[in-house]
């Protein structure tokens, strides 16, 4: 029981600080927020990713190219030209480590505007630190595992921001339903919709790429749109456009 409690945590945190931070903030400034909870929320995603750390320098980059190119060769992370998930996430991290590391220069248009603290940057991103995230897990899996199957979930906390996009991008661009005429591929993927956060609204978020809420229909659901109403109340971020939310 305390296993699959730290698994759902862990999942829900990690993909809480991807979608809250790196993607409605970094990526697409849905919101602002003062330096402090700025530096707060990019600890925050650290210490949740863990060893799967992304910096928001590049996450930001990788998903404005998937937004201007989505669908096509040139899309980062489209499943239409891969026969599986893994060959896409190869392809994905290529291109992210490519922007990290400088090897890649991206178009003027998908820079500036997004959080960046090399030395966070730095810790994070540092093999060794990577490794004692991972031997944590394992650590507490030691402790409290009490059936062997359990340690099957590991991989996952090794890799948990990557998994996350995985299933996002591949889900959400093969499989569900269309609410809008875009030209791209983008699909709700409702089904499953539970376990990512509002993430897998793609079709709603391509539609609207501003828009903080990602559900579209009355019984869809985005549950961290309430958080973003919550902490644009509590003055710890103001929403951009509240128009359209």
């Amino acid at each position: 029981m305390i296993i699959l409690l730290f698994f759902i945590l862990h999942w829900y945190l990690s993909l809480f600080g991807q979608t809250f931070y790196l993607h409605r903030y970094a990526a697409h400034k849905m919101f602002t927020m003062n330096k402090f909870w700025e530096k707060f929320f990019y600890i925050f995603s650290w210490v949740a990713q863990g060893s799967s750390y992304l910096n928001a320098r590049a996450y930001a980059i990788l998903h404005r190219m998937h937004h201007a190119y989505s669908d096509t060769e040139q899309d980062p992370h489209t499943p239409h030209f891969f026969k599986e998930v893994f060959s896409m996430m190869v392809h994905t991290g290529r291109i992210y480590n490519g922007l990290l590391k400088g090897t890649i220069k991206p178009d003027e248009q998908f820079e500036n505007n997004y959080p960046v603290y090399p030395k966070i940057d730095r810790i994070g991103d540092n093999w060794m630190v990577r490794i004692a995230f991972a031997l944590a897990y394992i650590a507490f899996y030691i402790v409290f595992a009490n059936h062997w199957w359990m340690f099957l979930l590991l991989p996952i906390h090794f890799l948990m921001g990557p998994v996350h996009g995985a299933i996002v991008n591949w889900a959400g661009h093969k499989y569900g339903y269309r609410n809008f005429d875009e030209p791209d591929k983008s699909r709700n993927t409702f089904a499953i919709d539970f376990l990512l956060l509002g993430e897998l609204f793609q079709n709603n978020h391509h539609h609207n790429g501003m828009r903080p809420n990602f559900a579209a229909k009355w019984w869809e659901i985005d549950p961290v749109y309430p958080i973003i109403l919550l902490f644009d109340k509590l003055h710890i971020i103001k929403i951009v456009k509240p128009e359209t939310a």
